[in-house]
């Protein structure tokens, strides 16, 4: 509720949670960002039957469009975790009915949403700070 009330009562320094950030993502960032996707180059195990074997990835694959709509995934769930959700429903699929035996993958998949939200938090807040500065430093020039 009290991002909706700062949204209806200081549009001006609130961010809208429906629009794109106004800003440059890479201000205030002279060397520039790290991409997203080298952060999860996490060891992965496979399971085979009474098998485990450890995987490490070369590159982190992320789903396509055509994987998503072959998956059915829905429309809330082509985020970007989509490849962590689409691997936990394969381990399902895989070894139904021990659904337990996938509880790596929907600890992968858990965790990377909680990080995806976390990442968005502060991009919401990083967007509420440089508007906050905006109209600090325009209410600055008016006085002078």
């Amino acid at each position: 509720m009290g991002n909706a009330w700062a949204l209806y009562a200081h549009p001006d320094v609130t961010p809208h949670p429906l629009k794109d950030p106004s800003f440059d993502p890479l201000y205030g960032f002279p060397n520039g960002r790290k991409p997203r996707v080298g952060a999860e180059r996490r060891p992965q195990t496979e399971h085979n039957g009474t098998q485990c074997r450890v995987v490490l990835p070369v590159l982190e694959m992320i789903a396509t469009e055509e994987q998503m709509q072959s998956a059915k995934l829905s429309l809330e769930d082509r985020g970007y975790c989509a490849h962590k959700l689409l691997e936990y429903q394969s381990c399902r699929a895989d070894v139904w009915p021990w659904a337990a035996k996938c509880h790596h993958e929907r600890h992968d998949y858990l965790n990377c949403e909680y990080e995806d939200y976390i990442l968005r938090l502060k991009e919401y807040e990083r967007e509420k700070r440089l508007l906050h500065r905006k109209k600090r430093i325009e209410e600055k020039k008016v006085v002078e």
